[in-house]
């Protein structure tokens, strides 16, 4: 294998990891600068002031997206060094990584783009590019990310066409073994289908869900003692990036479970624990998501739907939507205020609300609630549902933690684990996105060549693989910090807003690379860029996630 000192083609620069690992102590000060610089702003007697974080919300939120990129570069060295040491950073990995400085780092002194239509720069956050004057980083600005680097990657790329991932991953061999079976379980029972089910909008089938049952997915990382696998966050991450890769709606099968299972685990009794996580784990029982209301959006602290004790049991009144599978599902960990005299995050409470699954003809046949669907452009196999509450009965032992008004701090718990499952499904789909556009780059012939000869068609999909690697390398990063059962709200948060940004610009060139083909519906790049999109906004939206991260940066 190539490495550092080594013969390498002319477009790797000479000891790359050593020139690479020169600029983190430049970026390291650049993002203590640009925090300094902002807490002066937004903290000028050393407490946060709200109204100055919003009024400065723009140069806050690029604080957020600059120390994700930062974070990332960091992550990407710690890759590269570890491959490197193994004698796994071959051209590929190595090509990944340059390219990945190189553009990167321009981003940082250029513009980061947070979105589309708004660009970051240095100057926003009261700096400028002279921070940055350090000769490891010029010469990975000037030639990291060469129009060369990127042709020899495609070309190691398809070379390597039809392997899991394209570069090594830098897992190990139980978490490679792991990546395998769920791919081929995807390949076989998922991606054959996955069109006609979004075409369709389509359930996913039970059988799946089954299946899904059998092989240990709801029970992943639910304690043995409790029924489940016990296995590490970082193979559920690997598990929810391959199962997303197949279709996002069966990646996402799992999310409801691991949310209902942390809030049990970190906030139920042990009588609820021994209850719902062994039912959980085993697929037997199906829970969903019930937080948001019509006119509260992402400000759940301004929850109205009320819980009132009545004898043995609570009466739920109110209005939820946007909630996910909801119809077929048996238990719902529902939000309500019990304290009718607060009117923020105190005085919620969290239930463990059972309920009747549904029929096609009769989807909510429990008494006290109604629900309807609504209809969506992607993420359509679990359907999405208004939900109205009047005089719903929840039996007062499944007041989660059998103590009222800590239902918000017992949601936040679930918070990192949510995000970095988020990021995993956002590695899945961008990764489906990278392959559905090389094979048709690959089969589409025009001007008497396929599309992939053309150095921009090329260069879509080398940058794909890249960003790719980077948002894989955030999460697995996020996923071992909570392994390690250290506070990981910053990195889950990082590598959502990464991921999610990854997946719609994979799905949106993935698209332009299809052409006129990719606006129809028959092609399933249509539907990849569909799934994409809601990324950005569910489990915190791009915007409140920045806020999130910022807040911490700047505390």
């Amino acid at each position: 294998m190539p490495h550092d000192g080594q013969q390498m083609p002319t477009v790797l620069l000479p000891n790359l990891t050593a020139l690479t690992g020169a600029t983190l102590p430049a970026l390291g000060a650049l993002l203590d600068a640009a925090t300094a610089a902002l807490r002066t702003r937004l903290a000028p007697g050393g407490k946060l002031d709200a109204t100055a974080l919003e009024a400065d919300q723009y140069a806050a939120h690029g604080l957020a997206w600059l120390a994700t990129y930062v974070e990332s570069l960091r992550q990407m060295q710690g890759w590269a060094e570890r491959l490197h040491a193994t004698g796994a950073f071959a051209e590929m990995e190595a090509l990944i990584h340059q390219i990945a400085f190189g553009e990167y780092l321009s981003q940082i002194i250029g513009g980061i783009p947070m979105n589309q239509g708004e660009i970051l720069r240095l100057r926003d956050m009261g700096l400028d590019a002279a921070t940055l004057d350090h000769p490891a980083i010029a010469t990975l600005t000037q030639t990291g990310n060469t129009s060369a680097a990127r042709t020899r990657l495609v070309e190691l790329m398809r070379e390597n066409h039809g392997r899991a991932t394209f570069g090594d991953t830098g897992l190990d061999d139980e978490l490679n073994m792991i990546r395998d079976q769920f791919r081929r379980y995807a390949e076989d029972a998922v991606t054959p289908h996955a069109h006609e089910w979004h075409l369709k909008d389509d359930l996913i089938p039970m059988t799946i869900i089954e299946q899904l049952g059998e092989m240990g997915v709801f029970g992943l990382t639910i304690p043995e003692e409790f029924g489940g696998l016990g296995m590490s966050k970082e193979s559920m991450v690997v598990v929810s990036e391959e199962l997303s890769r197949g279709y996002i709606g069966v990646g996402s099968l799992a999310t409801r479970t691991e949310i209902a299972a942390e809030l049990i685990l970190c906030g139920g009794t042990q009588a609820q624990k021994e209850h719902w996580l062994p039912k959980l784990a085993s697929g037997e029982t199906l829970p969903t998501a019930v937080f948001t209301e019509p006119n509260t959006g992402s400000d759940l602290g301004a929850l109205r739907t009320r819980a009132v004790k009545d004898g043995a049991e609570y009466a739920i009144t109110g209005n939820k939507t946007w909630i996910t599978h909801a119809a077929r599902t048996h238990v719902m960990t529902l939000l309500a205020r019990t304290d009718p005299a607060t009117t923020d995050y105190r005085g919620l409470s969290m239930f463990l609300a059972e309920k009747e699954p549904g029929t096609d003809a009769v989807p909510f046949p429990t008494p006290g609630m109604t629900g309807g669907e609504i209809e969506v452009l992607g993420y359509r196999g679990m359907k999405e549902y208004e939900l109205a509450f009047d005089g719903f009965a929840v039996k007062s032992e499944n007041l989660l933690g059998g103590v009222a008004g800590q239902g918000f701090k017992q949601l936040m718990q679930t918070f990192e684990s949510a995000r970095i499952q988020t990021a995993a499904r956002a590695v899945g789909v961008a990764q489906n996105a990278l392959e559905v556009s090389m094979q048709y780059a690959l089969d589409r012939k025009q001007f008497g060549k396929s599309l992939i000869e053309f150095p921009r068609v090329s260069a879509k999909l080398a940058m794909m693989a890249v960003e790719i690697m980077i948002a894989r390398q955030l999460t697995y990063f996020s996923a071992r910090e909570k392994d390690a059962e250290r506070r990981c709200d910053l990195e889950a948060g990082m590598a959502k807003l990464l991921g999610a940004r990854v997946a719609w610009a994979a799905a949106d060139n993935g698209l332009q690379i299809h052409g006129g083909n990719g606006f129809a519906l028959e092609y399933q790049i249509s539907r990849i860029l569909c799934d994409a999109r809601i990324l950005n906004i569910f489990e915190g939206a791009a915007e409140i996630q920045a806020q999130v991260i910022a807040r911490r940066l700047l505390a």
